[in-house]
């Protein structure tokens, strides 16, 4: 057993206690010495040699080795093992090629101990690839073998807090050093010539600085209510209605006739109309089985025209139009009644005929002048129905006992109460000579809509 000393050995131990792997120092009848023991692949902290009783020992294994005579010099290059793909398990797990030749190195004792620390590293590493295959006798792996020498070892200190990555992208300046590195690499007739080039804007950027916003475009000769405001922030003031029929008056005297007017109104309402009962999802062939129905109360006044304007245009649509009127000699309302009667659609005068069920109410029974004037049957209908109702061009002070969802105005609103609902504004396109014929500096606030929504001011807002 003397002999074993300088050997490298492979001891595998009972009960499970694992594999020693080192180098054989001393050897007697009950202990084996080793230096440079690895355990189970891991490489052992401690200086001392690791001694190991026979009565452990299961197996041994010797491995046995020629050493360079101490005249002859030598340099050893040792491929280290390749992981073995799925489908080349029948090949080599490692090559090993050892190239000897005579060099004239000045220390030799340097060149023996490089020549045996690279004999236990290639040993080691074939060693671990040998246990595992002894774990497999039939040959079957898994996808892939993991290098025990890298992931094999504990982590000697538990992380107990996540990485910061943004704070610590942070300290990095990207943008600075990505300019850095573009400067040294020009020339400088290229920087010259970049420094001169003017600055590229997008289309919605403003080239010329303007001025600060006013907010307060529009204003009346005499504002009384604290008034609206836009989703972009814009004040609508509120006028009387004596104006409103001014302004109206200065229209018809342009050439703005009400026939004009009516057309715009309609055109807005039917839109509203349509976004409030579900927009082109219900306005699909293959969506037939849903398609929307909308009854138009209408009263023998303005509103009452416009809502029979709406009521043809939804008809256009597709949409099936129910109309209650209440007959009466007034040439607008006949004059939208005559052209609704040819688009075939319902035209009922009792409040008995109307349907159980429909999709939308278009209120437009009373104007400013007849806000007093009360509809208890239809009222009684619109608390069964139960649907949305949409008021077309209300009394400020709403129709009474109805309640609608929003209502729709023109040009400039009234001082309207909450009864009336969400408040949509309608622009009829007057020229502004007409605003400035009454005493009204009018900017138009639609932008590129034709109607907008707009809301109750608040007192403390400018």
């Amino acid at each position: 057993m003397a002999d074993w000393i300088g050997y490298l050995v492979s001891i595998k131990l009972v009960g499970g206690l694992g594999t020693y792997n080192g180098e054989i120092i001393s050897v007697t009848p009950t202990t084996i010495s080793l230096i440079r023991a690895f355990h189970n692949g891991i490489p052992q902290t401690t200086k001392e040699a690791v001694e190991i009783s026979s009565s452990v020992i299961e197996s041994l294994k010797l491995i046995e080795r020629k050493m360079p005579s101490p005249q002859q010099n030598s340099t050893v290059v040792v491929k280290k093992p390749v992981a073995k793909k799925a489908g080349n398990r029948s090949q080599n797990t490692s090559e090993s090629n050892n190239r000897v030749g005579n060099t004239s190195v000045p220390n030799r004792t340097k060149h023996m101990e490089e020549y045996k620390v690279q004999q236990n590293d290639t040993y080691f590493k074939m060693n671990n690839m040998n246990n595992k295959r002894d774990k497999n006798p039939k040959g079957k792996y898994s996808k892939g073998w993991r290098d025990e020498e890298c992931f094999g070892a504990p982590t000697t200190e538990e992380i107990t807090q996540d990485f910061d990555f943004e704070s610590n992208l942070a300290l990095f300046d990207k943008q600075a050093l990505w300019e850095q590195l573009s400067n040294n690499q020009k020339p400088d007739i290229i920087k010259q010539a970049e420094s001169k080039r003017p600055t590229n804007y997008r289309h919605d950027q403003n080239i010329i600085t303007s001025g600060p916003v006013s907010y307060n475009q529009i204003q009346v000769p005499k504002n009384e209510f604290s008034g609206y405001v836009t989703d972009g922030g814009l004040a609508v003031p509120c006028i009387s209605p004596s104006l409103r029929s001014k302004l109206f008056e200065c229209a018809e005297k342009v050439g703005l006739t009400w026939d004009r007017r009516v057309e715009l109104m309609g055109r807005a309402a039917t839109e509203i109309s349509i976004a409030l009962m579900g927009g082109g999802h219900r306005l699909q062939p293959q969506n037939s089985h849903q398609w929307p129905t909308v009854v138009v109360l209408c009263g023998p006044n303005r509103p009452g025209a416009t809502g029979i304007n709406a009521a043809r245009q939804l008809s256009s649509h597709g949409v099936r139009t129910i109309v209650y009127w209440v007959p009466t000699i007034n040439k607008l309302v006949e004059k939208e009644m005559s052209l609704f009667k040819h688009t075939g659609s319902s035209i009922v005068t009792k409040v008995r005929d109307l349907p159980a069920n429909c999709d939308l109410v278009i209120l437009a029974l009373c104007e400013e002048s007849d806000m007093n004037k009360a509809y208890p049957d239809l009222v009684s209908w619109t608390n069964r129905n139960r649907s949305p109702i949409f008021a077309i061009d209300p009394p400020s002070k709403g129709t009474p006992n109805f309640h609608p969802k929003c209502s729709l105005v023109a040009t400039l609103p009234l001082y309207y109460t909450t009864d009336n609902g969400n408040i949509y504004l309608c622009n009829l396109g007057l020229p502004e000579s007409c605003f400035t014929e009454v005493g009204i500096k009018y900017k138009p606030p639609f932008g590129s809509k034709f109607y907008i929504p707009i809301h109750p001011k608040e007192l403390d807002s400018p």
